[in-house]
C-alpha cells in the first residue's frame, strides 16, 4: 500500500492549525508533516502537542524564518528519507478545503500523473472571498507565467497539489533557487519540463478565516522578477 504525506508549512497559525490538521485526519488517513518556520506565537509548540496524541502527525522545526520554498524542501527530504511515495502541499489557513485533499491523492495513486494540482483557473475552479482586483491580480500573474515559460498548466502558483516523490527526486532540489510563491512556479515548470503527466482538478480557493497573511510585494517582486530571469535563461525550454 503506497504512503502518502502533506507538508504543511507554517509560521505564526496557531489559531488555524489545531482546525486544518483534524479536518485533514477526519477526511482522509494521509499523513501530516507540520514543518514550523519557528513561529513566535507558538505554532511550533502546539505542533509538537499534536504530534504527540496523534501518531499521524509529525513535526519538524526551522530554525528561523526562511521562506516557503525552503521549508517545503525540507519536508521534502524529510519524506524521502521515509519512503513516502506520495507528497501533498496544502496552506495551513483553511484556504485548501482537506476534503477535497482525498480527491487529489486519489487521482494521482490511479492514474500516472506525476504532479496532481487542485486548480483555480480551470474549468469549475473559483475563489471566494476576494476582491476583484485581488483576483485579477492573481489571472494576470498566473497568465504572464503561464505565457513567458510556454506551460500549458492553468495554475502555476497553486500551493494545494500532490506529487510522486520519485518526480521530485528527479529535480535535484538542491538547485530550486525560489524561497517565496515562485518556489511554485518552478517545482510545476521543472515537472512539466520532464514530459511528465500533469492533471488540474477544479477547487474553491477561500481566502483565510484568521490569521495575517504572509503575501506581500517582495515575494510578488520575487516572482515576477525570477520568471522574467526563467523566460530568458532557459527554464521554459528545459
Amino acid at each position: 500500500m503506497s504512503r502518502s504525506l502533506v507538508i504543511i508549512p507554517t509560521y505564526n497559525e496557531i489559531e488555524n492549525l489545531a482546525s486544518i490538521v483534524e479536518r485533514v485526519r477526519r477526511s482522509s488517513d494521509i499523513e501530516i508533516l507540520v514543518v514550523d518556520d519557528a513561529s513566535p506565537d507558538g505554532t511550533g509548540k502546539l505542533a509538537d502537542a499534536i504530534s504527540e496524541s496523534d501518531a499521524h502527525v509529525f513535526t519538524l522545526h526551522r530554525s528561523a524564518k526562511a521562506g516557503l520554498g525552503p521549508a517545503y524542501i525540507a519536508g521534502f527530504r524529510w519524506a524521502f528519507e521515509r519512503d513516502y511515495e506520495w507528497i501533498a502541499e496544502m496552506d495551513a489557513d483553511g484556504s485548501h478545503d482537506p476534503a477535497v485533499l482525498a480527491t487529489l491523492v486519489d487521482i494521482a495513486q490511479h492514474s500516472d500523473a506525476a504532479l496532481v494540482i487542485g486548480s483555480r483557473w480551470v474549468h469549475g475552479g473559483a475563489i471566494a472571498g476576494w476582491s476583484r482586483f485581488r483576483e485579477a491580480i492573481s489571472r494576470t500573474g498566473n497568465a504572464y507565467a503561464r505565457s513567458v515559460l510556454r506551460s500549458r498548466i492553468h495554475d502555476l502558483t497553486a500551493g494545494f497539489r500532490v506529487m510522486r516523490a520519485d518526480a521530485l527526486r528527479e529535480l535535484d532540489l538542491s538547485t530550486i533557487a525560489s524561497s517565496g510563491y515562485c518556489f511554485q512556479i518552478e517545482i510545476a515548470k521543472r515537472i512539466e519540463a520532464t514530459g511528465a503527466t500533469i492533471v488540474e482538478h477544479p477547487i474553491i480557493f477561500r481566502e483565510r478565516e484568521a490569521g495575517v497573511s504572509k503575501m506581500h510585494i517582495g515575494i510578488v517582486l520575487e516572482a515576477l522578477w525570477r520568471i522574467t530571469v526563467w523566460a530568458f535563461t532557459g527554464l521554459r525550454r528545459r
